[in-house]
């Protein structure tokens, strides 16, 4: 009740918790129309739908660093490349090549061949 030094101005009443931040979410016109869908379909502003998607959705974190057998996958192709990159050059300068060379590439063709096979087992 107003007392009789106070002046009833009308209006809305005040909010104990004000809302006065805003975010922008870029989306595409479909994502927003869905958005706006399912916002509609539950009854809620846009608005309340997306802090009720916020507060009650589960999101997995995203892994910061690789793991070790990427890591030493990666580097083990780094290697075969820097090996194979040596033997292109000579190839491309018209350079034979000699019993070592033909062997080293060999090596390096199993080593692709196994470094493949352990990748698709990896993934399985």
């Amino acid at each position: 009740m107003n007392t009789p030094n106070e002046k009833n101005k009308g209006g809305r009443p005040k909010k104990s918790v004000k809302r006065s931040y805003r975010l922008r979410v870029a989306c595409t016109a479909l994502e927003r129309e869905i958005i706006e869908a399912k916002a509609k379909q539950v009854q809620l502003t846009v608005s309340e739908f997306l802090r009720e998607a916020a507060f009650n959705s589960h999101i997995e974190t995203r892994q910061k660093t690789l793991p070790a057998a990427v890591l030493e996958f990666t580097g083990q192709l780094n290697h075969l490349a820097a090996n194979v990159n040596s033997l292109a050059y000579k190839n491309n300068a018209a350079q034979a090549f000699n019993a070592f060379e033909r062997t080293e590439l060999r090596q390096l063709a199993e080593q692709l061949k196994e470094l493949a096979e352990a990748i698709k087992n990896r993934l399985r």
